[in-house]
């Protein structure tokens, strides 16, 4: 460095890849929040894909019928490998899954260690799984949420970054509590999403700790 110059010290931005399976409306939360998305991939036609389109965004779909659809023969770890592959060939930093239907193996984890994030229609650790909303309801708790979380292989499992809960109502049903969590995720998950993508940028510029090392 040329004497009398100072360092540029300011984040470069983190690459932002979204996977998404249906209507797109976390996405667009997400784009909503001028969030750095550079890819959006989806498991099957969607209209996520059609969202990221409008926003001239790069969309692939990496069609999980071409693996042997959603049967026993769905060949997993080829599936993930491709995806991950999507992710990096597009050089993304940090994976958010918004409504992504499909379970991913290890591949995709040996890629991005510590920077694949979720959020899930509870609070965590209760209620994992894929009926969350449904079981929150049959177990008679005056209260769920949602949860943003760093995903690992296991489902559901991985750093909690931030929760928020919502009231059970006694009239609620599935779908208008699902909605409602639904409402307050959509605020959640960006603002989550900015929180860990500005502290890897300022990471990086600092020579800091790596993400998988931060959730150790």
């Amino acid at each position: 460095m040329a004497p009398g110059t100072t360092r540029d010290t300011t984040p470069s931005p983190v690459r932002i890849g979204v996977l998404a399976s249906g209507s797109g409306t976390i996405l667009e939360a997400i784009l909503d929040s001028d969030l750095p998305v550079r890819l959006v991939a989806a498991d099957r036609p969607c209209r996520a894909l059609d969202v990221a389109t409008d926003a001239a965004i790069p969309a692939v779909l990496v069609d999980r019928a071409d693996y042997g659809g959603f049967g026993p023969d769905f060949d997993r770890h080829g599936y993930t490998r491709d995806v991950a592959d999507a992710l990096v060939a597009a050089e993304i930093d940090v994976v958010v899954m918004a409504g992504f239907g499909t379970v991913l193996d290890q591949p995709i984890h040996d890629a991005f260690p510590g920077r694949i994030l979720n959020t899930h229609p509870a609070l965590l650790p209760d209620f994992p799984g894929w009926h969350a909303v449904h079981d929150a309801l049959a177990a008679g708790v005056p209260e769920t949420g949602t949860t943003v979380h760093v995903a690992l292989l296991e489902m559901d499992t991985g750093p909690i970054l931030a929760q928020a809960t919502v009231p059970i109502l006694a009239d609620d049903t599935e779908a208008t509590l699902h909605e409602r969590i639904k409402a307050v995720e959509r605020t959640l998950y960006p603002a989550t999403i900015r929180t860990f993508v500005d502290d890897l940028a300022s990471q990086a510029v600092g020579g800091g700790p790596s993400p998988e090392e931060v959730n150790e």
